[in-house]
């Protein structure tokens, strides 16, 4: 979201496209790892334009928008996200525990677990990040002597726990792996 705030700045008019186009580029290719930015607002407060035009054009706004744009991002509190599944795992009541601990190992939280009526089988759904995916059903198989059945379906993105430019998080160790 790009939000004009300023009041009688001269020119501003002859550059709106531009900064739109530093906008998009910025917010097309991330600062952190180059992926899209998600959930994120700028507010354009005031805007300094040299009186000759030949310096309000595009190769001149454009690059230097994207760059204001990047530097305010780091400024803000910037943040991660990666895709979740939702994961369905079909089992009996026996390998439950199974099921819960190979979910809690790779950084997935249970959302909800019920009964399948007339059968001894029970139904776990759980939010499993996408990284933490490969080699899941393996793992699950293995914890359950092969009674589990999952089912991964990407369901929503969801923030990263920690501040991806301080040391020893877990955002930090993604964003370098990326």
């Amino acid at each position: 979201l790009l939000i004009d705030q300023t009041k009688g700045v001269q020119y501003l008019n002859e550059i709106k496209d531009s900064v739109v186009g530093g906008f998009q580029w910025a917010t097309k290719e991330g600062i952190l790892c180059g992926e899209n930015m998600r959930g994120v607002k700028f507010n354009i407060m005031d805007v300094t334009l040299h009186a000759d035009a030949i310096h309000r054009g595009g190769g001149q706004i454009i690059p230097t928008a994207r760059r204001v744009f990047y530097a305010a991002y780091l400024s803000a509190t910037p943040a991660l996200q990666e895709p979740m599944f939702l994961v369905e795992i079909q089992c009996p009541e026996t390998v439950v525990g199974g099921v819960y601990q190979t979910i809690s190992t790779r950084r997935g939280e249970v959302h909800s677990e019920e009964p399948i009526s007339g059968t001894p089988m029970f139904c776990v759904k759980a939010y499993l990040p996408v990284s933490e995916s490969f080699g899941f059903t393996a793992a699950l198989r293995s914890e359950t002597s092969g009674q589990a059945f999952p089912q991964c379906v990407f369901d929503h993105w969801a923030a990263v726990q920690g501040n991806p430019l301080e040391a020893g998080t877990k955002a930090q160790e993604i964003l370098l792996k990326i």
